[in-house]
Parts: structure tokens; sequence; C-alpha cells
């Protein structure tokens, strides 16, 4: 067997992903983990193709002007913050450049275009301790149950004592968490997946989120021993069936307390249960919201549609302003959620309707659309339904900067609706991650 190619290589850019470019001595691109834009370091090839290769750096031999030293100490085991060694001036500047690179490569609006399209990137708060949830990974090895942060590498579980991604004033609580499952699982069964944790300063609410299969579990004995290690404000049991790509939600219990974790998000009080997504930076959905509404600046005697609307983030500050909101979810979870958040808000101008966005789409004439699809984007046939709508405007909230680029380039194929303005928001800090927020009008 050969021995692997090393070479020493001048890391370029950071990309949308965990490794960095380069290019080798022949001018092949190679993706490199575990360096930074401007380092120079010895890399070792593990991964060999006919367009691009990948190396890992194993020597440091000229660190870049831009590296730091990360403020997290798990920082190069945790998969958590894989660009915490990247000064946080330079994120900013290789997140902006990644949406700006989106747009000219994946949507064809080449450099000139993208570049005045994408404003400034806009950082909502802090670097570290932003964080409202956490997710602990769980590993099962010979009757030994760990739970730690997940790993750089699959599988690979890192016990630590705090996350500084984790809002300062409740860091502490994934030891505690960690360390009162870890005793407990000493004496009884738990085939835990994986556990959440979200908190809040401002409604100080803390939840665990319990994530197995059904069958038998230590209710009583998992209460009792994270109300001695957390005092948390909720403790459910999510249980799951189905195999590990598709799983589907079977069930929640609610093992003690209020059952859902609540959040203020500007002024709106938000309830939200364990299955149901929330954005993880709480400022950062602020300014979201900010940014959504000041785009489409809805008027009372206006019609407003909300795809893809979850728990009601933006729904909420819509059915403040507009005159009536069609808000589409497809998550049963959220859904209820919806419901139960614009009743405690006292909102009845809202449809909320259950199903998928493209066959549930509204039977209504919209003046503003706001569209927030998951990571994968919006269906082509979405795109279409949407260019039908008679909407002098169109706010897509995005956290992909190349299915965005694909969707608007369906857009303006379309020829109905044309971006004039892509903010990019920093609601990932220490990682690649960037949400955006892009205004399209009538072309």
């Amino acid at each position: 067997m050969s021995e692997a190619r090393e070479e020493q290589l001048r890391i370029e850019r950071m990309i949308y992903g965990p490794d960095a470019v380069a290019h080798d001595a022949a001018g092949k691109t190679v993706f490199v983990s575990g360096a930074v834009a401007g380092d120079v370091v010895r890399a070792v090839f593990d991964r060999e193709g006919e367009r691009w290769s990948h190396a890992r750096s194993v020597e440091l031999v000229e660190p870049s002007p831009d590296r730091v030293r990360p403020a997290c100490p798990f920082a190069g085991a945790c998969g958590g913050c894989p660009w915490a060694a990247l000064s946080y001036e330079a994120q900013c500047r290789a997140k902006r450049a990644g949406v700006v690179d989106a747009l000219a490569r994946i949507a064809h609006m080449g450099d000139a275009r993208a570049e005045a399209l994408v404003a400034p990137l806009v950082s909502p708060g802090e670097p570290w301790g932003y964080r409202n949830k956490v997710e602990l990974a769980v590993s099962h090895e010979r009757g030994r149950v760990t739970l730690g942060m997940h790993g750089m590498g699959e599988g690979d579980v890192v016990r630590v004592k705090s996350c500084m991604l984790l809002d300062k004033a409740h860091a502490g609580a994934v030891k505690s968490v960690a360390g009162a499952l870890s005793y407990l699982a000493g004496s009884h069964n738990l085939d835990l997946e994986r556990v959440g944790i979200r908190v809040s300063r401002r409604t100080r609410d803390v939840e665990v989120a319990l994530w197995d299969r059904p069958g038998a579990f230590p209710r009583a004995q998992v209460a009792k021993v994270l109300e001695d290690a957390l005092r948390p404000t909720s403790v459910v049991r999510v249980m799951q069936k189905g195999p590990a790509k598709a799983r589907r939600i079977a069930g929640v219990e609610c093992l003690s307390g209020a059952g859902s974790w609540s959040e203020l998000v500007g002024e709106e009080r938000m309830r939200v249960s364990a299955p149901s997504f929330f954005q993880v930076n709480t400022r950062g959905a602020e300014k979201l919201v900010e940014l959504v509404i000041d785009a489409l600046n809805p008027q009372p005697h206006e019609e407003a549609m909300d795809l893809y609307c979850g728990a009601g983030t933006f729904t909420l500050p819509l059915a403040r302003r507009a005159g009536f909101v069609s808000a589409v979810e497809s998550y049963g979870p959220a859904v209820r959620d919806l419901r139960r958040n614009l009743e405690t808000a006292g909102l009845d101008n809202v449809d909320p309707i259950g199903g998928d966005a493209g066959r549930e789409f509204p039977d209504t004439d919209a003046d503003v659309i706001v569209v927030d699809p998951p990571r994968a984007g919006l269906a082509e046939e979405v795109v279409a339904q949407l260019s039908e709508q008679p909407a002098r405007a169109i706010a897509y909230v995005s956290c992909d900067p190349a299915t965005l680029a694909r969707d608007l380039a369906r857009f303006e194929e379309a020829g109905v609706f044309s971006p004039v303005r892509v903010t990019p928001v920093d609601l990932f800090p220490q990682t690649y991650h960037v949400e955006t927020v892009t205004l399209l009008e009538r072309a």
C-alpha cells in the first residue's frame, strides 16, 4: 500500500463548509480540513478525485494573519465551532463573499451584479454565547452511556464542562445534564439517541428534551435526577419511529414542568414544543423579523402570506401589521405551536394551514409574501406558484446560499419577480453557516 501524498499548501479562502480551499502544485483544487484562509500548512491527502482532492492539515508552517487562538478549548475536537480559529472580522468577510460567490456562479448573475446585490453582513449579537439551544450526542459502548458535544468525526462524542456557544448564563447546563443522565444510565436502561437543551435568559425557561424510541422508560427517575441537577422548567421525552434518515414523531411526553419552552422575540412571547424548529439565536431571529418587516412594509389593508411559517416567528408580526395572513406549515407540532401562539397573542386575522407549501398553497391573492424554507430551499413548483401571485414583494429567508441562488435563478427565469437586495445575517458565529434575507420585487 502506497503512502499518502503530502504537500505544502497555501490556503486561499474559506468556503461554505468546514474546509478551506487551496490548489496543489499541479493546480488542482484541494479542500483542506483544519486550516483557515492565509495559512501555509503541510497537508496529507486522504481523498483523490479527478477534479478535486481532499487533505487534512497536519502541520502549521506559517499562520494566517487572520488566525486566532480559539476561545473554546474544545474547538479542534468538537464540531460546533469549525471556524473558531478564524478572527471574527475574517469570518464576516468570508460569509459575505460566500453569498456573493453563490449568486455569481449558481444564479449566473456574474461578479459585478452579485457584488452590487449583496448588502454588508449584519451581526446581531456577540460572537460567543449566542445560542439558546445545544444538542448532546449520545454514545453507547460496552454498556456505558456517554453524553457530550458532537465531535468532528461521525459518531464522535466530546465530553465538555460547558459550551461557549450556549448563552453564558446557562453554559454549565451541558455538564449538569450530561452528568445526571450518565449517572442514571448506570442503573437504568436509557436508550437515548440525543438530548436537546433549550434555554432563555429572557423568560428564564430551561427545557431538556430526551429523544429516543417508544418503549419502557424510567420517567420518574429521569425527571428527579434532572430536577436535582438543573431545576429545568420543562422535561420532555420525544419518541421517534422509522429508519435513521426518515424519523417521524411517535409521541411527546411531558415528564415534568410546562412541557414546552418559551422565548421573547421582540414584542412577541412564543411557546415552542421540543420537536418544533426555532432559530437558535434569539437576537438573530429578531434581526430577521426586523429586516423582513422593513423590506415588505405590510399595510393594514393588505393581505400577507407566510410559507414554511413554523411556530409563527414571522406570522405574528405580520398579523400585527397586515389585514390578514395565510400561514402554511407542514410539520404537525409546529402547526399546534402556531395556533397556541396566535391564541396567546390574541390574533384572529390568521388562517393557519397545515400541509406542504406546494400542495396547500393558499387560494388567495397576497400583497406581500414571506418564505422561510428549510435548507433544501423552494420546490420548483412553489417558485412557479409564487410567480403567479399578484404580490408587490416577496421576502425570502434562506439558510443556504446555494439553494437560495438556485431559486433566485428560477424566479428570474419566470420573469415576474427579481431580487433587489440580499442581506446576509450572521446567526451562527464560529461556523460557516449564514442566513440571508432577500427582497424580491416585481420585475
